[in-house]
């Protein structure tokens, strides 16, 4: 791969989903990119770059950035997320929202659906202090593909097995064939759209619960600024946003701070308040 090409394919990914790749990574964009290639009758990345340079359509060009921005996940990731969700987060939203009694929640880059039906099983849980709620749960990714897929909630023996509980794995999933689906109760709680970060965030409303975990990282620092700028405007002055172990707000955005003593939760910064990147009060 020559460096030409790989800039090439580099800007692409950037200006289409914020992806940053440093030259350490050429490997990475060969190995994904080559079954791309051979989809469009093409024998090496060369050729794959020839392509892009000369009359690429958009097929070609989704199909490049979504094998590239296509990211692993697993049920209940870190653990700790999750349970500062339903011991934390979610009892003070019952007790903010009581008088609306509606919850709306987006796991951003969904991938494969883990994350947001993880929540939706903990949701789940809780019930009966649902009684009467209107909760909702949009999780959206830039691959169509990979949203089709959540959609259709199956996973095989090896992704059942990475953080799912048995107990769960027995009460919400039905063994089809040699594969897992999750029951219908759980996939009608969650719906999934196709949708770019980099985009206008207005049209999905706002959220009480972000969970942008793990996509940062992958971001430069004006692009992460941008991102959460934009999810700092959807969301309730008392809302949530969740990121990922790797990932902060400092230095980044002066719209968001630490949850009193709740790593990975960030809290927007009053009205009116000097942000103190160190830690906002719990709401």
């Amino acid at each position: 791969m020559n460096v030409n090409d790989f800039d090439l394919i580099c800007r692409i990914l950037k200006d289409r989903s914020g992806l940053t790749l440093s030259k350490d990574k050429a490997y990475l964009l060969e190995s994904r990119l080559l079954p791309v290639a051979r989809r469009w009758k093409l024998t090496s990345f060369d050729e794959l770059a020839r392509l892009v340079r000369g009359q690429p359509d958009e097929t070609l060009l989704c199909a490049i950035t979504e094998a590239m921005t296509t990211n692993e996940s697993f049920f209940f990731r870190d653990a700790k997320p999750f349970e500062q969700f339903q011991s934390l987060v979610l009892p003070r939203l019952l007790e903010a929202r009581a008088h609306k009694r509606t919850i709306r929640i987006w796991s951003a880059a969904c991938s494969t659906g883990q994350e947001p039906y993880s929540l939706a099983m903990i949701l789940d849980a809780e019930a009966n202090k649902l009684a009467g709620w209107r909760v909702e749960i949009l999780a959206t990714d830039l691959s169509n593909e990979i949203i089709d897929r959540a959609r259709e909630g199956t996973y095989s023996q090896f992704e059942v097995q990475r953080g799912l509980p048995i107990s769960m794995l027995v009460k919400y999933f039905q063994q089809v064939g040699d594969r897992w689906q999750i029951n219908a109760k759980i996939r009608d709680m969650v719906t999934f759209r196709s949708f770019n970060l980099l985009n206008d965030l207005t049209p999905l409303g706002s959220f009480d619960v972000v969970f942008c975990r793990n996509v940062l990282i992958y971001f430069d620092q004006q692009t992460k600024s941008t991102v959460l700028a934009r999810i700092a405007k959807q969301m309730p002055n008392d809302g949530f946003l969740y990121l990922g172990g790797a990932e902060t707000v400092l230095g980044v955005s002066d719209r968001f701070q630490v949850v009193d003593g709740q790593r990975g939760i960030y809290g927007l910064v009053p009205p009116g308040a000097m942000p103190n990147p160190m830690i906002v009060a719990a709401v």
